[in-house]
């Protein structure tokens, strides 16, 4: 523990990490050598920069985690969650998991810890999950594990297909689509309310669509002002035959130099009935963080939750539409393969993709 985390605490212990009885994983030791605490006004600024070692208690593998970590629920910056997916941990094997986080909390003297941690959530290789799910673990650990099947799969392929030589190819080219992607800051935040210096517009948005996807964006407004997009409404068509109740509209927006960025997805819930159209409107406020001036809109459906809780993401094949080839950040999963080969060569690529 921290000399300087402890001091806060006037003896009590600093940092709780709370797993049942039942959990599939079990805390072996965590180093909180790096974590400090300090007193800005009437906040206490915690920064947690430390290591867990953990155990996989259970009899599956597993493929992903998340803890919740909380200060204060009810503090602005009180809350925050670690998640880390790509995992392939056998029984009683063990694996770390870093924790580098900034949390707030009144300062208060009292008893009781000053953060918590909690688990949230296990996924398992058999996609079945294990957790409270109170920071919907599930359907989040589940997409990143898709989109990580799928890529790993085309890389296998790519090498059965074509060698290491089409292999090696693959991944320069991934390497090459990375580095040339348009760097721009965007935040995701609640909509506001355009100001007399950036009159506001009602802009008309234009979809991508994907002949697999479940759910298809029809038509849609948003309005646009200055360097913000705000309160984009959206009618969708629940295309399947399966109820949906989530779904996220990936955005890509246009500036007046013809550069295209994608804007992150925003999420919406959504009770939608097979075969149905509901206006999803998404309270929700698209903000580069530089000067730019929006021009246009495009929308395409990122991810859809139905209510029996699998996920559909969409297919490699959809995804090389050449807008998003132009624009879409490679998956979590295609960064560590294409890492793996920068760093260590097209052999342990090899051996890492066989582990699968």
């Amino acid at each position: 523990m921290a000399a300087a985390l402890a001091a806060q605490t006037e003896s009590r212990s600093s940092v709780k990490v709370n797993l049942p009885a039942d959990s599939p994983v079990s805390l072996l030791s965590a180093d909180w050598g790096e974590s400090r605490a300090s007193e800005r006004g009437s906040a206490l600024v915690l920064n947690l920069n430390t290591s867990l070692a953990l155990r996989n208690s259970s009899n599956r593998r597993i493929r992903a985690i998340s803890w919740m970590v909380l200060s204060q629920e009810a503090t602005p910056g009180g809350r925050a969650s670690v998640t880390k997916a790509s995992l392939d941990v056998g029984p009683n094997e063990t694996f770390p998991l870093r924790v580098d986080l900034k949390l707030l909390r009144p300062v208060q003297r009292g008893s009781g810890p000053m953060v918590e941690m909690t688990l949230d959530g296990v996924l398992f290789d058999d996609m079945t999950f294990w957790g409270p799910n109170r920071l919907d673990s599930r359907r989040v650990m589940t997409a990143f594990e898709l989109e990580a099947q799928r890529d790993r799969r085309y890389f296998q392929q790519v090498m059965q297909s074509q060698g290491l030589d089409g292999l090696k190819r693959e991944c320069l080219a991934s390497i090459a689509r990375q580095g040339d992607l348009p760097r721009m800051n965007v935040s995701l935040a609640r909509a506001g309310r355009a100001t007399a210096m950036d009159p506001e517009r009602q802009v008309q948005l234009s979809f991508l669509h994907f002949p697999g996807a479940p759910v298809d964006a029809v038509a849609g407004i948003a309005h646009v002002s200055g360097q913000q997009a705000r309160a984009p409404k959206v009618e969708v068509e629940n295309r399947s035959a399966r109820a949906v109740s989530y779904l996220e509209v990936g955005w890509i927006l246009k500036d007046s130099q013809g550069r295209e960025f994608v804007a992150g997805s925003v999420p919406a819930k959504a009770a939608l009935p097979p075969g149905k159209k509901a206006e999803v409107l998404q309270d929700a406020a698209l903000r580069f963080n530089e000067p730019v001036s929006i021009e246009s809109m495009t929308g395409f459906v990122s991810q859809v939750e139905f209510a029996d809780g699998q996920v559909w993401i969409p297919s490699r094949a959809e995804l090389r539409d050449p807008r998003l080839q132009r624009a879409l950040i490679p998956s979590a999963e295609e960064q560590r393969l294409t890492n793996i080969y920068r760093k260590r060569g097209v052999q342990a690529l090899v051996d890492e993709l066989k582990k699968f």
